[in-house]
């Protein structure tokens, strides 16, 4: 008989997973999966081969003698690119690698998180962020969004409201450049005005910039921590999107008072090695025209699911074209309820990414979903988007198939 378990474990721990991993769907359109072609297989080999024969001693130290913020080669590397890419100034010594940027979340919540503290963050964010926040018993107040990202109007008005309350915000969580899940990018104005009423609240703001370097429509803004004289900005990166999510590797970006904090608290050993050092090699010379390679890769596919949600769902699909990134955010009519959509659309080999778990009120995410386009061929995308509108109208009528049709609502 095996042992129980359950009398020891701790309470209010997450549901269990309920099987071992068996493989992805016929059609996944959810996580950060990237294109794997795209993926520089070759040189990341050789790069690796030759790194290990001159750095692997290294490896028998934590750190690989670079001390506990990372590779020194790849925090140079990683200062170069924020200043050439996001007008961002930072010397190596403000910079400290992480195990992807959902380690810098993480980090960043255990210095300053409380239960009953209150974040602010947009409406429809990163629902991994948002999760986060609430298993450690955050308010997470949600601010409206539109088509130039965050509305100062909204965030004034929140603000004003807390303060009157007693409430100051722990800081405001925001993903300025290809939003997460709207793909919006911030404007330069509006940059500026959430720069002005952060500080005329003594609030501070953490920049998650993850996907930045996917931006292929317009020129790219400079980063909020570029603007910032008062050093009240965290800025969080990853190289997750732009070179590949099995690196896990991340990084923060903010003033040593902040980083000699973090530090003591990053109880790993260190991030991987040698995804650093060859990260760092490969980056250092092949960045640029790899990434400009992949997102128009990714625009490409992005096209492609666009034209299979018109051609499938017609009008009951609305949305806007990202301008960069990975992902869709798309509305469905009222009457579909995505989370139960995704439930049998994944018995049925479709993945999708119902809208309550990237909004901070699950309420206005009901009707909505996310589709990520990166992973899947332009093939999966054009017959996935099928199957997924042929289950949509058969349980809800939606979307309707020349003529009316009512069925129960999801």
């Amino acid at each position: 008989m095996p042992f129980d378990f359950r009398s020891l474990l701790r309470p209010n721990l997450p549901a269990a997973s309920p099987a071992p991993f068996s493989g992805y769907p016929e059609f996944y359109f959810v996580g950060g999966n990237n294109d794997a072609d795209s993926i520089p297989r070759k040189k990341l080999g050789e790069i690796a081969k030759s790194v290990l024969e001159r750095e692997g001693g290294s490896l028998a130290s934590y750190g690989i003698g670079h001390g506990p913020q990372g590779y020194g080669p790849l925090r140079t590397f990683i200062a170069d690119k924020l200043e050439k890419r996001a007008g961002l100034k930072c010397s190596v010594d403000e910079i400290l690698v992480t195990s992807g940027s959902l380690q810098a979340l993480d980090l960043i919540n255990n210095l300053f998180i409380e239960p009953g503290d209150t974040v602010i963050a947009e409406a429809a964010c990163y629902g991994g962020a948002v999760s986060r926040l609430k298993k450690l018993g955050t308010n997470v107040v949600g601010v409206d969004l539109d088509e130039d990202g965050m509305c100062m109007d909204h965030l004034r008005s929140i603000l004003g409201d807390l303060k009157q309350k007693g409430i100051r915000p722990k800081f405001i969580y925001t993903i300025p450049t290809v939003q997460n899940p709207s793909g919006s990018v911030l404007t330069l104005e509006r940059r500026k005005e959430l720069l002005e009423i952060a500080n005329s609240y003594a609030v501070p703001i953490f920049e998650d910039d993850c996907y930045a370097d996917l931006l292929w429509d317009g020129e790219r803004p400079p980063a909020i921590r570029a603007l910032d004289n008062t050093g009240s900005v965290i800025y969080c990166g990853s190289f997750s999107k732009s070179i590949a999510p099995g690196f896990r590797v991340g990084y923060l970006v903010a003033d040593w008072s902040i980083i000699g904090q973090v530090l003591p608290t990053k109880t790993d050993g260190g991030t991987g090695a040698l995804e650093q050092m060859v990260l760092a090699e490969y980056a250092t010379t092949d960045f640029d025209q790899h990434v400009s390679e992949l997102s128009a890769v990714l625009k490409d596919k992005c096209q492609t699911m666009a034209d299979a949600l018109e051609e499938q769902f017609g009008t009951a699909a609305e949305f806007t074209l990202p301008k960069g990134g990975i992902f869709i955010w798309i509305t469905l009519p009222d009457q579909v309820d995505t989370s139960l959509l995704a439930q049998i659309a994944l018995r049925e080999g479709v993945a999708i990414n119902p809208g309550a778990e990237w909004v901070v009120n699950p309420e206005t995410g009901k009707h909505r979903l996310r589709l990520c386009f990166a992973s899947p061929s332009k093939d999966q995308i054009r017959d996935g988007v099928k199957r997924l509108a042929e289950i949509c109208h058969r349980e809800t009528g939606i979307p309707m198939r020349g003529g009316n049709t009512t069925r129960a609502k999801l």
